[in-house]
């Protein structure tokens, strides 16, 4: 039965129709290794696991699977705090007035640094990860944070939030309904957005955001030079707002602009923002309306970032949406790895970009993606597992009851 996922072959592997000036721009080395040295500062900080999977690759008939498993992550479970530590960490320094210096982890943390900035309050909207991760850097800098979530957020996920001290609201309506009214509050009581997604005259912070994520890009490379390798062929990559993703593709366009990896953006079939935005043809950001419901909490957004689009547009090779059961299998395959396989615990979004490849070498697809998918032994997949288990409820109606189960015309076959 032939797989029917949505798909666009945008650049399609060729360079020359690529354009990484900005992410070479937006993303040089000085910037991960500057992310990296304030990251090594932080009390527990660690390499996260790049885990291979050779027993599964074997299976789908590719030479690697690699994943960098941020679920931990600084006992975070997820690894958006690299991303909102190294911002606050930008804007504290912009506050001061000490851009140009290196503030260590102990002055910011410092009685100093809290009386130099003054009564200050940061604040964000949130599908779950970054809320917590900015929490915990303000609980640390000893500020108020406000957290806004949209009105489907698990309670658990609200729950982690503020364990950290923070103030939690709710908002009526999907994540881009938070997102806008967190913009408006700050704006009418003069606090600090420290926001994953950029919008017209918000673009500075969703940069820092992203930059803070290329340590985790570096400690890769860095773990797959021990194995030997130059680096990955493919990267399968997922988006929400496109931050994440547009880490990913920007740092191997600038570190490799002349032979980058396939870039292979995925998103949930109920919010997939960046893939209408591509499919527009127009080079323009679109929304998605509706509720936005899916399992992949946080890829649950209808608004792409600009500032991410304009990386991803400009350099990722295909673009895919699927649906919530291909993250479910994502997760139930890392959770009962094949024998000698290490198990990797993965929240929703963190197991799609296993969960789509499986069914790519797996089911019947076009024969146009599968040409430019290009799988093969020779193939070094690459991917990011965002999470673990941040909702365990909805982790045990996945693992354990099987919710969201693979159509039956999809299932593995003898």
């Amino acid at each position: 039965m032939k797989n029917n996922f949505k798909y666009i072959i945008h650049n399609n592997g060729d360079v020359s129709a690529k354009n990484p000036a900005k992410a070479i721009e937006m993303f040089p080395l000085s910037c991960g290794r500057d992310a990296r040295k304030f990251h090594r500062q932080i009390p527990d900080y660690h390499m996260t696991p790049l885990v291979a999977l050779p027993n599964l690759a074997h299976l789908l008939g590719v030479g690697g699977i690699y994943v960098k498993n941020e679920a931990e992550r600084l006992h975070m479970n997820s690894f958006k705090v690299m991303g909102g530590s190294y911002a606050i960490y930008r804007l504290v320094k912009q506050i001061l007035g000490r851009e140009n210096e290196d503030l260590s982890f102990d002055y910011l943390t410092s009685r100093e640094c809290h009386e130099a900035l003054g009564n200050i309050v940061f604040c964000s909207a949130t599908d779950g990860n970054h809320g917590r991760g900015l929490a915990w850097a303000c609980q640390k800098l000893d500020h108020p944070c406000k957290i806004y979530v949209h009105s489907e957020t698990s309670q658990a996920r609200i729950r982690a939030i503020e364990h950290f001290g923070a103030e939690v609201t709710v908002v009526s309506g999907n994540y881009d309904d938070a997102v806008r009214q967190a913009a408006e509050d700050a704006k009418k009581n003069g606090w600090y957005v420290v926001s994953d997604t950029s919008w017209p005259g918000y673009e500075q912070i969703p940069t820092w955001i992203m930059q803070g994520y290329n340590s985790i890009m570096l400690e890769a490379q860095e773990q797959f030079s021990g194995m030997g390798i130059v680096k990955p062929t493919h990267v399968f990559v997922q988006a929400g707002v496109g931050a994440l993703a547009a880490s990913v593709v920007g740092f191997y366009s600038a570190l490799f602009p002349n032979d980058p990896p396939l870039f292979i953006v995925v998103e949930p079939t109920k919010a997939p923002c960046v893939y209408e935005s591509i499919a527009a043809g127009d080079g323009k950001c679109h929304s998605v309306k509706g509720d936005l419901d899916t399992i992949m909490a946080g890829l649950a957004c209808g608004d792409p970032s600009p500032v991410a689009f304009e990386i991803l547009r400009d350099n990722a090779d295909i673009f895919l949406q699927v649906p919530d059961n291909v993250a479910a299998r994502g997760m139930r395959i890392l959770g009962c790895p094949l024998h000698g396989d290490p198990l990797v615990i993965s929240g929703e979004s963190g197991a799609v970009p296993l969960g789509t490849l499986f069914a790519l070498c797996t089911d019947e697809i076009d024969p146009a993606l599968k040409e430019a998918l290009h799988l093969d032994m020779d193939s070094l997949i690459f991917m990011i597992n965002t999470e673990g288990n941040t909702d365990p409820t909805e982790f045990r109606r996945i693992l354990w009851d099987g919710k969201n189960p693979t159509p039956e015309r999809y299932r593995v076959k003898e």
